[in-house]
């Protein structure tokens, strides 16, 4: 039986974090190392990791403001988080790809969700691609439709999960 542990992050997890994202997502959506290292030097505690026989397989990270929609800034200044702000953001949900399909991405995700309620936020917003959709709804997320985003020149839906 495996050994799973959920924590959230310090900044000894840096390197593995960035390492993942950059098997996760295409480069020009990817986060890079000083995305993370200002993230994490600011809120290391929205930062949910799933540890599987010790290693670092699946991590979901995000800040939580005021501002009910996800703007690209959110992803570059970590300045934007509000520790006590109404709504958690999601920026990335990631798996290794060899421990995909085992439900570990959606644990987090759950995790994420209730984190927000104990904090008393009014919700959780992400922003996905159209084949996503599917996937956030099963957690309860509403499409609104194409966000705003432009971030890695791709088109993205807003998703929210009101409380």
């Amino acid at each position: 039986m495996e050994k799973l542990h959920i924590r959230t992050a310090t900044m000894a997890d840096l390197a593995a974090l960035t390492a993942i994202e950059a098997e996760c997502f295409p480069a020009a959506e990817a986060a890079k190392e000083e995305d993370f290292r200002s993230r994490l030097a600011v809120y290391p505690d929205h930062f949910w990791l799933l540890e599987r026989e010790g290693e670092i397989v699946s991590f979901v990270n995000g800040l939580a403001t005021d501002e009910a929609e996800l703007r690209d800034e959110m992803y570059e200044n970590a300045a934007l988080h509000d520790p006590d702000g109404a709504w958690q953001m999601i920026f990335g949900v990631n798996t290794l790809p060899a421990c995909r399909r085992r439900g570990y991405a959606g644990t987090l995700i759950r995790r994420c969700i209730e984190s927000a309620r104990e904090k008393g936020r009014r919700g959780v917003v992400l922003t996905c691609k159209a084949e996503k959709l599917h996937y956030y709804e099963k957690f309860g997320f509403v499409s609104e439709g194409v966000s705003d985003s432009t971030h890695g020149g791709v088109t993205w839906y807003a998703m929210r999960l009101t409380f």
